[in-house]
């Protein structure tokens, strides 16, 4: 069962909410379906830009503002954007609920955009642009998600691009701001010690007003790229110490949500923690690499599992056919019960631990109902359980195919 309960306000908005009445804390998150996906060409980077400028100020609120006030009630407020999504989150003691909740929708509805600041605060998305031009890491795997996405926007980095941000100017934004910041692509998730009425009545408040809808650029809809074969592409750096093994997999988005729990299962299996195949063969056995670590990171259109490896580069092509080695055995051979056993619990352990605070909470409930439907997230533990050997096997044979992957291999000079 659904432990919060979940309304539907006249304009569109969604609200959820859970009462915790243990903790003096409320948690309140606001997800927006305005990610990286809805950009228009050449708008690129556009909403991770005006993340930075929602903080920016409205015409009732000066720059600065917002943060003086939430500090000064012992608050504390973070965002940030990714494809999928723009997310903000505030962090109060219950009794401030009421004095800082609505700021924060002021800044989401009425955002200003003001020219001055959007020249300055240009200037420090340029630069986190260019710090993460200075990360092998970032590199490799912004390299690995053109690789893999090709022309769909998951391809593309979320920060935009120097040229492209260059080109953006304060009338597109806010015409981006007024035509996705609405109330039908809105989740309010509260989570904490306040009443289910208080909150209600708080945000019912909060949200209504919203600015008049614009007319904007629509985003070209693509369709992920099948991998065929191996999508091959190999990167000399300068600093870097050890080299990068960098491999990938499409998977399904939420239409198929069965499929990317088991492909979750697959993914610890496979590369986390020291008892998993790769770590064992590959690092504890023999010793061919430093570290090495698969993940899965479930996307709304098209989710991504990955394998990562850092080595010497001596051993980049023997570790890569070990690894294709591995996933042959897990098509052909499958896994053992206790194999199986040992990993529901890990992940079910795992997301136990990740679902006891309220933060923790209003993430689940807010990403889960902007890419899919809230009251599935408390079905995850229950779906990990239910999967047996056969229908694992049958996965690894649909999407983890040793013959089409996308690598990409950086070497240190």
């Amino acid at each position: 069962m659904f432990p919060a309960s979940v309304f539907h306000l006249d304009n569109g908005l969604t609200f959820i909410h859970q009462e915790i009445p243990a903790t003096p804390v409320v948690v309140s998150d606001v997800w927006v379906r305005a990610g990286a996906t809805l950009e228009p060409e050449p708008w690129f980077g556009m909403a991770h830009f005006l993340e930075h400028m929602i903080f920016k100020g409205t015409a009732n609120l000066a720059p600065g503002e917002f943060d003086y006030k939430i500090e000064k009630m012992g608050g504390v407020s973070n965002a940030a954007t990714s494809h999928d999504y723009a997310h903000y989150s505030l962090i109060t003691a219950t009794p401030y609920l009421a004095d800082t909740l609505p700021h924060l929708g002021e800044l989401l509805l009425n955002a200003a955009i003001p020219e001055d600041e959007f020249m300055r605060e240009r200037d420090v998305v340029l630069e986190e642009i260019r710090s993460t031009a200075d990360d092998p890491d970032a590199i490799g795997f912004s390299l690995l998600l053109k690789n893999v996405y090709q022309n769909h926007p998951y391809g593309r980095c979320v920060l935009g691009t120097e040229q492209q941000l260059m080109q953006h100017s304060p009338e597109a934004m806010r015409c981006f701001h007024r035509s996705h910041y609405q109330p039908e692509n809105m989740t309010v998730v509260v989570v904490g010690g306040v009443e289910q009425e208080t909150a209600w009545d708080l945000v019912n408040r909060t949200f209504t007003d919203f600015s008049n809808r614009s007319d904007c650029p629509v985003s070209k809809k693509t369709t992920p790229t099948v991998i065929t074969g191996i999508h091959r592409r190999e990167v000399i750096l300068p600093r870097l110490e050890q080299a990068r093994l960098m491999m990938a997999w499409i998977a399904p988005g939420v239409d198929k949500l069965r499929d990317t729990h088991g492909l979750d299962l697959l993914t610890v299996l496979l590369g986390q923690g020291r008892t998993s195949r790769l770590v064992h063969d590959l690092r504890e056995e023999k010793q061919l690499v430093q570290t090495i670590c698969s993940n899965f990171s479930l996307q709304r259109e098209s989710s991504l599992l990955t394998i990562t490896a850092w080595l010497e580069p001596e051993y980049l092509e023997r570790v890569e056919s070990l690894i294709q080695d591995h996933l042959h055995n897990l098509q052909t051979i499958g896994i053992s019960e206790q194999e199986l056993n040992r990993t529901c619990r890990s992940l079910c352990n795992e997301y136990a631990f990740a679902t006891e605070t309220p933060n923790q909470l209003t993430s689940l409930y807010g990403y889960y109902n902007t890419i899919a439907q809230a009251e599935l997230a408390v079905a995850y533990p229950q779906q990990i359980q239910s999967f047996d050997t056969q229908e694992l096997q049958k996965l690894a044979q649909n999407y983890l195919s040793p013959q089409n992957y996308a690598v990409t291999i950086l070497k240190p000079y």
